[in-house]
């Protein structure tokens, strides 16, 4: 950010009295911008004992399967912003569950939270972020194609659950945002 979005004067790089963190100021105005993570939502929808992904028909990532998310709109809950995606990116419905993983992506600047979700039916289409759609049995997932490393640790940690027969809440950090290998994940 180089100009005020209150008055267009150039910022000023500082830490503002009582704060501990350089900010966006104001000389003109006294405005102070905060930068803050954004959140993406999405879900783990399933049918029976299959996942529903979405082959991306955007960058990042363009041509990988990931779950169907993205970021949450303002006046937006978390709940709705995971339907809404997965309405749009997957055209399919679902009860949402609850939240099943939560990462912070440190270098995207990005919270990810996933939620877990039964579709109504096993009904869905290609929205137009998604190239493909299909539901897949975790021995057809595919692993090496999968989108970003929340994507692969949710996706991992969702299967163990179910063979444990008890889904917990999992959280973790992830350090960079390249192509997110599972070697940089820190849970």
């Amino acid at each position: 950010m180089k100009f005020c979005s209150g008055c267009a004067s150039p910022l000023l790089y500082q830490v503002p009295e009582g704060d501990n963190r350089e900010r966006a100021c104001c000389p003109s105005c006294g405005a102070i911008h905060y930068v803050n993570p954004k959140i993406v939502v999405g879900t783990i929808p399933t049918f029976g004992n299959k996942v529903l992904l979405c082959k991306r028909a955007i960058e990042p990532r363009y041509g990988f399967w990931t779950l169907p998310a993205g970021f949450m709109e303002l006046n937006e809950t978390t709940h709705a912003g995971a339907l809404r995606e997965t309405w749009e990116e997957a055209g399919a419905k679902a009860t949402l569950g609850p939240l099943f993983t939560m990462f912070d992506v440190i270098r995207a600047e990005q919270v990810h939270l996933f939620f877990r979700a039964q579709m109504d039916a096993p009904e869905f289409s290609a929205g137009v972020e998604s190239l493909d759609v299909k539901l897949f049995a975790e021995e057809e997932i595919p692993w090496d194609e999968l989108a970003f490393k929340t994507v692969s640790k949710t996706l991992t940690l969702f299967f163990e659950d179910r063979r444990q027969g008890q889904f917990t809440l999992h959280t973790g950090d992830v350090y960079d945002h390249t192509d997110w290998p599972l070697d940089s994940f820190k849970a």
